[in-house]
């Protein structure tokens, strides 16, 4: 209920304000399980991926968003809540499978799922390699697989912006289901599970026009942090 009250709020304001544009809405399926596979361009993805869908969409979030305390950490799990976000715990090992089971039944229950197979924000609006969890989940629960391209939306509100840039026009592609079916019951082959995984980053490198690099988006931020240290090293 949160979540359409908060949509129903926010809704009309952005559409008012930053008139966001959406293509390919029909290729959502009505009813039953659906992955949405993104590109993760930005914190306003949050709102504006879902706003022209007129069902729910429930993604997997860190639990961290969930346990903060004080007047931050209150509206912190307000929002999260808000947007349909599900705490998980992403520490890895049997956090990561927790997270799938939860994934899983989400989808068994008939909802959308909404995953970024980077794992995070894009630091610098490309497009990293994709996590094979999105996979696993696809040939498990054989689910349709729409991909799921944000445009624009770095450009108004890159990483470390905390307000959003007036007078860019942010959009989202919703590409046609993709058929995974010829590797039904090979969720276990981890060279299926890249290849089906790689097929999904193509389609969202397609969608979104983005340049793709091969490497997964959080070790080229900490890549990036090291150079601007030690370019403020040289500086110095």
């Amino acid at each position: 209920m949160f979540y359409w009250v908060v949509k129903a709020i926010l809704g009309p304001f952005l559409h008012l304000v930053f008139r966001p544009w959406a293509e390919g809405v029909d290729n959502v399926p009505r009813e039953g399980g659906v992955i949405l596979a993104g590109n993760h361009l930005s914190f306003a993805d949050h709102f504006f991926g879902p706003l022209h869908l007129k069902r729910k969409v429930i993604s997997l979030g860190k639990s961290d968003y969930f346990t903060g305390r004080g007047v931050k950490g209150f509206f912190t799990r307000l929002f999260f809540s808000g947007v349909g976000t599900v705490p998980i715990d992403r520490s890895g090992g049997k956090a990561s499978e927790a997270a799938l089971r939860t994934g899983l039944r989400i989808l068994r229950e008939g909802h959308i799922l909404g995953i970024y197979p980077e794992g995070t924000r894009s630091p610098d609006g490309r497009l990293y390699k994709g996590k094979t969890g999105v996979a696993r989940l696809a040939l498990e629960s054989r689910a349709p697989v729409i991909p799921w391209a944000m445009v624009n939306t770095y450009e108004m509100m890159p990483p470390g912006r905390p307000l959003p840039k007036l007078g860019i026009r942010p959009g989202v592609r919703f590409g046609k289901p993709l058929d995974f079916s010829r590797y039904y019951g090979m969720e276990d082959d981890r060279l299926v599970l890249r290849a089906v995984t790689d097929e999904i980053m193509y389609a969202l490198m397609e969608l979104s026009g983005q340049e793709y690099v091969d490497k997964y988006a959080v070790s080229a931020r900490i890549e990036m942090e090291r150079a601007a240290r030690a370019g403020g090293a040289a500086q110095q």
